[in-house]
């Protein structure tokens, strides 16, 4: 039927004039397909959220908890979702934030973001990167600062 997946899409795209639930379907079950390249999933979950940032909630989060998708593209995930799903948002920060598989700067970006949608959930984040001796010593040192900042209540 589809030959890559642009074309799955593709097809998803003209739903949203005359169908927007039937997009909404398409484009999550795009989003949350792990056989579909990190960066079609990503603007699946993009058209989504242009179409109802709470909608593009658990799309989101299936990408930036999926270990096998780039952790740019994880982090892009959490992003997105940051400003229409605080709850979902802060899971897809914190997975990112604990993996000690992603990239120390994206880690720490995603607590930096964490701290911005849930203060108390950025704590634990902070403290997963500043107590991972794997971790590049500014890295954690900026966790350990952002930790500080954030207060008793972290």
């Amino acid at each position: 039927m589809y030959e890559g997946d642009e074309d799955r899409l593709d097809a998803a795209e003209p739903l949203a004039e005359y169908d927007p639930h039937a997009a909404a379907e398409a484009l999550t079950a795009i989003a949350r397909d792990q056989g579909v390249g990190d960066e079609v999933r990503l603007s699946a979950a993009e058209q989504l959220a242009d179409m109802d940032p709470r909608a593009a909630g658990p799309a989101g989060l299936a990408i930036a908890c999926d270990e096998a998708v780039g952790d740019e593209v994880r982090l892009s995930a959490a992003e997105l979702i940051a400003d229409g799903d605080a709850r979902r948002a802060t899971q897809a920060c914190l997975a990112i934030a604990r993996d000690e598989a992603v990239g120390d700067e994206v880690r720490l970006s995603a607590a930096e973001l964490l701290a911005g949608v849930d203060p108390r959930a950025a704590g634990p984040a902070c403290l997963a990167i500043a107590g991972d001796e794997a971790v590049g010593d500014e890295v954690r040192l900026s966790a350990a600062e952002q930790l500080a900042a954030l207060g008793p209540t972290a």
